[in-house]
């Protein structure tokens, strides 16, 4: 616990009361770190799933998979859970954990200084608080941030608007002319599930998606009884769904030159197309110019016939302008429209987003300027030099496109592993070594020739992978590599400093150069 008089409020703050920051709390628990709070500008946990409830919302890998490995349920409805699902099953976990009394809701972190002296965080609040922390996690993601479109007019609407990320649960659409633009992974769920319902819809599509099929079925009840009651049914389970999450992208797109597993789908998926879509020039149109996996594609099933019915419309000219009544396009048509849907997607690299408060280290150092100057890099997706007693759980090269809750567990396990290696020796600053950083960085350029972001086509994808500086800030590795070096990273790639003379070496307290 915080001691008296030291003027901090809590051993670690977590940013971010998602899955990012249920999952570090439980580590934290775990290895007896137990004053810390988390802070969220939500008013209840789940983060995306808070956030995010538009129609026909749900995950788009295996529900098996996407679940933390020491709170398994057996109870999913589906194979790919639905949002509201999703959204439960993070507020049981909170609730198995009591994060309830160690959260607080509505507070949005505004900045975070370093204290060098005293080698504390200084968070403000948007509410103009301070709290002081000794060590600081976020936790917020990076598929949070609604991105409006950049289009001249978007405030001179009359109509409704709506972002899918903002959902309004009251907004009726029946009856209603409806435009929605963008055509990335929230659109591909939305648009199937409100056209029944629409006079007319209309989709502004600038960059077609990939869809292929997805094996989404209500699970049954036996079988739902079978993974509670049978042992190892469940092990048996999300071991299937995670080989299959595992070839579908990690081994897909970081061993594309050796394997080209996406290049057995380009066939395939140009058939789906087809085979969905009833006029052969509209199929044309929804079918994308650049390879498999420049970009993560869409999953459904209905998404592809949707535009086979009479009331949707599939428009390609480029947005001109919103007016009040609706859209121009390029060619001098208006849409006229009663709701505008903004299926845009996040920011993601975006200022202001990554990260979402201004953070200031050594010697004033602002962590976005660095990444601006320097390229996106942390090592092992963790930690950035300069940034003393800061961790972050989804940091550049830190996913490696699996499940979430893959990188959720092993980036948890190295900031805490990190945490109790400081905590042993008595230190109240760690940093990463400046040479360990680069060691990692340049690892992860070096393997980037084998990924299959960098085929040529990949330029026309317009992909949210790529950053300002044309790389992809994905973890060149399979998930049994990220598993492996959370536990065995060498902790003398952390510096320690102690804030008061550094106390004398107690027996049983880990050495720097421990691998365990």
């Amino acid at each position: 616990m915080a001691a008296s008089g030291t003027g901090i409020d809590h051993e670690v703050v977590v940013i971010g009361a998602g899955f990012s920051g249920i999952g570090t709390a439980a580590e934290l628990e775990r290895n007896g770190f137990r004053d810390y709070l988390i802070v969220d500008q939500a008013e209840g946990f789940g983060g995306t799933w808070y956030w995010n409830r538009y129609p026909g919302i749900a995950v788009d890998i295996p529900s098996f998979s996407y679940q933390y490995s020491f709170a398994k349920r057996s109870d999913w409805s589906r194979s790919y859970a639905p949002g509201s699902e999703l959204r439960a099953y993070a507020e049981a976990c909170a609730a198995e954990l009591g994060l309830a009394e160690r959260t607080r809701f509505g507070t949005t972190i505004s900045s975070a200084d370093f204290d060098e002296d005293e080698h504390l965080w200084r968070l403000e609040t948007a509410d103009g608080e301070t709290l002081v922390a000794r060590h600081l996690i976020d936790a917020s993601g990076v598929l949070t941030v609604p991105k409006p479109p950049d289009i001249p007019g978007l405030d001179d609407f009359a109509g409704t608007t709506v972002h899918t990320a903002r959902w309004d649960p009251e907004l009726e659409l029946a009856g209603k002319r409806v435009g929605v633009i963008g055509t990335g992974a929230s659109a591909v769920q939305l648009i199937p599930e409100i056209a029944p319902d629409v006079e007319h819809l209309t989709v502004f599509q600038r960059t077609p998606i990939w869809c292929l099929p997805k094996y989404d079925f209500e699970l049954p009840r036996a079988m739902r009884w079978a993974l509670e009651k049978v042992p190892g049914a469940q092990t048996a389970v999300r071991g299937l769904s995670q080989a299959f999450v595992e070839l579908t992208f990690p081994l897909a797109a970081h061993y594309h030159r050796p394997l080209n597993l996406a290049g057995r789908f380009d066939g395939p998926a140009r058939e789906y197309v087809r085979e969905q879509v009833n006029d052969p020039e509209l199929a044309a149109k929804l079918t994308p110019d650049y390879a498999i996996g420049c970009k993560r594609p869409g999953f459904h099933n209905t998404y592809l016939a949707t535009y086979n019915r009479d009331n949707v419309a599939l428009e390609t000219n480029p947005i001109e302008a919103i007016t009040s009544a609706g859209i121009r396009t390029a060619d001098g048509a208006e849409h006229e429209l009663d709701v505008l849907v903004l299926a845009t997607g996040f920011k993601v690299f975006d200022p202001g987003n990554f990260p979402k408060y201004s953070v200031s280290g050594r010697g004033g150092g602002d962590l976005e300027s660095f990444w601006r100057l320097n390229r996106l890099q942390a090592y092992e997706g963790v930690s950035v030099p300069g940034f003393p007693n800061y961790f972050t759980v989804f940091g550049p090269y830190g996913y490696n496109g699996s499940s979430y809750f893959n990188l959720i567990e092993t980036q948890s396990h190295h900031i805490v592993r990190a945490l109790r290696h400081a905590r042993t020796r008595g230190a109240t600053l760690i940093e990463v070594k400046q040479e360990a950083n680069d060691r990692y960085f340049a690892e992860m350029l070096r393997r980037r020739g084998r990924q299959i972001f960098w085929q040529q086509s990949c330029g026309l994808a317009n992909s949210y992978y790529f950053d300002d500086h044309g790389d992809v800030a994905l973890r060149a590795a399979p998930t049994i590599e990220t598993i492996w070096r959370s536990r065995r990273f060498p902790l003398d790639d952390y510096r320690l400093e102690w804030a008061s003379p550094k106390p004398a070496p107690a027996a049983g307290r880990e050495a720097a150069t421990s691998r365990s």
